[in-house]
């Protein structure tokens, strides 16, 4: 009876919300599974698009994995792990974004039954480490080094690479086109790890085959003073000078007091400040640069006066186009013109100006150090020309992966369909229950070939039995079979060529099943009803300042008086 008395102890303040047990594990579960089923569909060659519209008005259209989990704005604690690892994903390797969400999708959607008939989370968490330990042994040992070949050799494998990861993309349909042009300005960079020295820029207007590469740096005319139609356009081996000031006439500083006794002495202040700016014009000319370009502006006089010396000018360069021409050239950035030496001057063999589209654009070609290039981009719509430039980021990573860790491994779902089959062989020699939970591990890698079928409308059962029955020979020669998206079938997609680098696959089959497990591992939710009212509050003071006046009332038109 005693025991019946005994009142409720309160640990948490009133209004938390806990979730415990198998129940919230569950919901957690199928919340993430909702989050891969978005992206589920833009997998592969035949993936659709997703147009996502934002609160500020503005329209993107994306394939990418990881620029679709960054726009939906995901609020659910559990599934924002998946934007985490696409984020991951993105950062590291730079493709197989969307992979990697399925697969972590999939490993939860493998476990759940299990959940839900009582196996204790961690049997499950173990199991699926030792599984994604040895899914990760079998990548290796199949991977096939691209080392040791001539340029040309490497020059074709890696744009084999790059065309793999565009073939999924908007601009899939005229990917040995971009994919050379990657491969290209991968190798003009070199070992040069920035990637910001491979410049994109975005020109509307034409269409997707009049994008061109320039070995050097390109970047839009800048905005010009009077005096600007009369220099010259176009230089052989100039020496260019790279300033950080501004070349205008300065008048003095606000509220400067000059007291003059003779009127004539004005015209010595006003003769002084002319001097100043001749004197530092005349310095930039003397240093022999044919071309000056300066991060700040660049005035009339200035521009008027190198006009008559045949020296092109440009202000108002951004910071990044300016470092990338001072990387290229060999210059380097002055903060004075003071002692101008040659060896701040950089040097390129072609510079001239040139009309892309409605643009103009400067143009630095045959730079000697030549760690950097720029793609220009053309197309239509503004969007297609965004998501483009993604497709491209995409490309690009992945060829410098491959350049570095250079070993590669077959696409289309068939490096997943031989993993998943050794693994099944695996599971048959262990006893116990984790014989089922590592089985349930290859059967969710399963999930990649799966949907590059559905994606493109065949029928995925019927080419997953063929595929099984390809990899299941024991002579081992169907390792290499995947989906062939072209006549729904398989096909030996090594000899096609559909090929990526093996340090993609790596990182997704780590990250997946590390949020996995993470996932798995999470017994109770607990939500603090103190952060979501100041979170209410904060949102309601802001809406408050900001469209109500302050106050209660809507003040339309003119502020009325509070009384």
């Amino acid at each position: 009876m005693s025991a019946m008395m005994q009142p409720q102890i309160i640990l948490l303040k009133e209004g938390t919300d806990t979730s415990q047990g198998k129940a919230q594990l569950v919901s957690n579960i199928n919340a993430c599974n909702a989050v891969a089923d978005v992206v589920r569909t833009t997998l592969g060659p035949r993936g659709m698009d997703k147009l996502i519209h934002d609160d500020k008005g503005s329209v993107t259209i994306s394939n990418d994995g990881a620029t679709i989990m960054k726009l939906l704005d995901i609020v659910h604690p559990a599934a924002k792990i998946l934007v985490d690892i696409a984020k991951s994903q993105d950062s590291e390797v730079g493709d197989g974004t969307t992979t990697v969400v399925l697969l972590a999708g999939e490993f939860l959607k493998e476990a759940k039954p299990f959940i839900e008939d009582g196996v204790h989370p961690q049997n499950l968490i173990r199991s699926y480490r030792i599984a994604s330990n040895l899914a990760l042994e079998k990548v290796k040992e199949l991977a096939v080094s691209i080392e040791g070949k001539s340029l040309e050799e490497k020059k074709s494998l890696l744009a084999k690479c790059a065309a793999t990861t565009l073939s999924s993309k908007l601009i899939g349909g005229e990917k040995e086109f971009f994919a050379s042009m990657v491969v290209d300005a991968v190798i003009a960079i070199g070992h040069e790890d920035r990637l910001n020295m491979i410049g994109i820029k975005k020109v509307p207007g034409g269409n997707m085959r009049d994008s061109f590469l320039v070995n050097g740096v390109a970047f839009k005319k800048t905005f010009s003073y009077a005096g600007f139609e009369q220099q010259p356009k176009k230089f052989l081996n100039p020496k260019i000078l790279l300033l950080n000031i501004e070349l205008e006439l300065k008048s003095e500083k606000e509220n400067a007091e000059i007291r003059l006794s003779d009127p004539s002495q004005y015209q010595s202040i006003v003769d002084a400040e002319w001097n100043i700016i001749y004197d530092k014009l005349d310095k930039c000319v003397q240093s022999g640069a044919k071309v000056v370009l300066s991060r700040l502006a660049i005035g009339d006089l200035a521009t008027q006066y190198f006009a008559d010396r045949d020296i092109f000018c440009a202000g108002r360069v951004t910071e990044e186009d300016l470092h990338r021409v001072a990387a290229a050239t060999g210059g380097t950035v002055q903060t004075s013109v003071n002692n101008v030496i040659d060896e701040v001057l950089g040097t390129c063999e072609l510079f001239e100006e040139r009309q892309v589209g409605n643009e103009r654009f400067n143009i630095f070609s045959g730079c000697p150090s030549g760690l950097t290039a720029t793609i220009v981009l053309r197309g239509g719509a503004d969007q297609f020309i965004e998501e483009a430039e993604r497709s491209l980021h995409d490309a690009i990573m992945i060829v410098r992966r491959a350049m570095k860790n250079s070993t590669v491994v077959a696409g289309g779902g068939a490096i997943d369909m031989e993993i998943s089959r050794y693994l099944r062989q695996h599971a048959r020699t262990i006893a116990g229950k984790s014989q089922l939970f590592i089985n349930s591990y290859a059967k969710a890698l399963e999930v990649i070939p799966r949907q590059l079928c559905d994606n493109a409308g065949f029928d995925a059962t019927d080419v997953l039995n063929k595929l099984r029955q390809k990899h299941a020979l024991q002579s081992g020669e169907g390792a290499n079979y995947g989906v062939d998206i072209n006549t729904g079938g398989i096909a030996d997609s090594f000899a096609n060529f559909v090929w990526e680098p093996a340090v993609v696959k790596i990182n997704a089959i780590n990250a997946a099943t590390e949020a996995a497990c993470l996932i798995l591992s999470v017994d109770e939710t607990v939500k603090n009803p103190k952060s979501e009212s100041a979170q209410g509050e904060a949102a309601a003071s802001a809406m408050g300042g900001r469209g109500r006046g302050g106050a209660g009332f809507r003040g339309r038109g003119r502020g009325m008086r509070r009384r």
